[in-house]
């Protein structure tokens, strides 16, 4: 079974243009398309978007995801490359979240005390 493009762009959370953009940069290999030259997204491309758009949704710079999609097609011998770019990016998140539970903390205590003057008020 496939999919249209508006199917598959709801199934991932992407537009339709965005699902042309991704391919247009090379973040997706053309997919099939039927008789009348309109694109038919498999579970395996859809499979393929959710990665991307899980690699995005992290930060990682569409570079880096046209790097790793490169990676992938030239097949098992690249493995080890894919797996340190995704250690690297690993590692970006990991930094970031770090920052986000630090930026969490001051809005916590933020909002703690306004908590306290406000019953303080009253």
């Amino acid at each position: 079974m496939t999919m249209t493009v508006s199917e598959a762009a709801e199934r991932v959370g992407l537009t339709a243009y965005t699902l042309r953009w991704y391919e247009q940069e090379g973040l997706v290999e053309p997919v099939d398309r039927d008789s009348a030259g309109r694109r038919r997204y498999s579970d395996q491309d859809v499979g393929w978007l959710v990665l991307l758009t899980r690699l995005r949704r992290t930060g990682m710079p569409v570079r880096d995801m046209r790097r790793y999609a490169e990676l992938a097609r030239q097949g098992d011998r690249t493995l080890g490359a894919r797996r340190a770019l995704f250690e690297a990016h690993r590692d970006r998140v990991l930094a970031r979240i770090a920052e986000l539970e630090e930026d969490l903390e001051v809005l916590n205590y933020k909002i703690d005390v306004y908590g306290k003057m406000e019953r303080e008020l009253q």
